[in-house]
């Protein structure tokens, strides 16, 4: 899922006097009686936010972490990964960082380690973050921790040059598709982003009977989906074949965020001259990351991790999240600006960010999307009906 990586290498000297967050009570983490090393497993594209926070805590913290070593994977693969390792008895990933696709599978397969007990390690959650990230922590259901957030989508993306007629409401973009065969794509929804997101935005812009509840609720979702798809070529694996069909002409329009249509743009992938639109009754569907620590991690890991987690979900670090706008904005915690990012940050947002954004985010319902179960429903329900009629 990721199409960019940004490491911001901190020092000791840069952090070593930043206080942890307020907890929510008692004795303090305890030290392990040597420095670990953390294997971190990627399946969101989360580092691109989030590495230079973990290297700077390394740097901060020698006597608790000798290293972090990363990994990405595709989010539908490492459920199976975990059990099977769970089942062994030899589990060697840490921490997962994870969107609420591989988190949502990770619950119900009983995956990771409840936090309800370890509640007096971590932050005032209730106190420090955005209302609207608050409301996506419920979905970890106490399983995990949001490390990041952003409004999302869904929107579109265009070429104008090649889009004279922008699409104004999902009816004229089947249109559009139809009187442009193979030019509109968005990817698998169990392994994008913009694909799950656009997924979960139709039921509010169709006016679906019950945007919660795919199973029942979604008819005019799944008519409208199989009617499109037959103007689709194929499904992309993941958003970042989407962009890179985009910038290469392939495609001229795509299911997009707003990370998505930032990022993408900075790295040069897509033409910086490429516009964004809303469909009417465009409905807000929010994203977050999460770290999570699959069952079978040591107590003394488990520690490290929880304090980890501490230093992550401060303002100075959290600002690191801005990066260069993949999931823009990005920190999931209030009080923290653009002003506090690097200035790489700072730089890329004011050539490639969008001033509409304000306004949209302001302007339109912010909806949480599918609890665990009901998104496992969904993505069942497009693989078995939508994905499998392209094979």
């Amino acid at each position: 899922m990721q199409v960019s990586r940004r490491t911001f290498i901190g020092t000791a000297a840069g952090v070593a006097g930043l206080g942890m967050l307020p907890r929510l009570g008692m004795a303090a983490i305890k030290q392990p009686a040597s420095p670990v090393t953390i294997t971190v497993a990627d399946v969101a594209g989360n580092l691109a936010l989030t590495q230079g926070m973990f290297e700077k805590y390394a740097a901060a913290k020698p006597q608790w972490v000798s290293r972090f070593a990363f990994t990405k994977a595709p989010a539908p693969e490492l459920p199976s990964k975990l059990r099977a390792q769970q089942a062994a008895g030899k589990v060697d990933i840490d921490l997962v960082l994870t969107g609420t696709d591989a988190l949502a599978a990770g619950l119900s397969q009983g995956l990771w380690v409840d936090l309800k007990a370890h509640k007096a390690d971590l932050p005032s959650l209730e106190t420090i973050l955005l209302p609207q990230a608050l409301k996506m922590q419920a979905l970890a259901q106490d399983q995990g921790v949001i490390v990041t957030y952003y409004p999302s989508g869904p929107l579109i993306e265009y070429m104008p040059d090649r889009v004279k007629q922008v699409p104004a409401t999902a009816e004229e973009l089947l249109a559009w598709s139809k009187a442009h065969p193979k030019r509109f794509m968005y990817a698998r929804p169990a392994n994008s982003g913009p694909g799950r997101t656009f997924l979960m935005g139709l039921p509010y812009l169709l006016g679906d009977k019950d945007p919660k509840d795919p199973v029942n609720g979604w008819g005019k979702t799944w008519d409208y989906l199989k009617a499109l798809g037959e103007n689709i070529e194929y499904y992309g694996t993941g958003t970042t074949q989407v962009m890179k069909e985009l910038g290469e002409g392939t495609r001229d329009i795509v299911a997009t965020t707003t990370g998505w249509d930032i990022n993408p743009r900075v790295l040069g992938i897509v033409p910086a001259e490429a516009k964004v639109a809303t469909l009417k009754g465009f409905h807000w569907v929010t994203d977050a990351h999460y770290a999570v620590i699959p069952k079978g991690v040591s107590e003394e890991k488990i520690a490290v991790l929880l304090d980890v987690i501490n230093f992550i979900l401060q303002p100075q670090q959290q600002a690191i999240a801005f990066d260069d706008g993949y999931f823009y904005p990005g920190p999931a915690v209030k009080d923290v600006s653009i002003s506090m990012a690097p200035q790489k940050s700072q730089d890329a947002i004011a050539e490639f960010g969008r001033k509409e954004y304000d306004g949209w985010i302001a302007d339109n319902p912010l909806e949480v999307p599918l609890d665990a179960s009901k998104i496992v429903d969904a993505f069942r329900i497009w693989d078995e009906k939508i994905g499998a009629a392209k094979g």
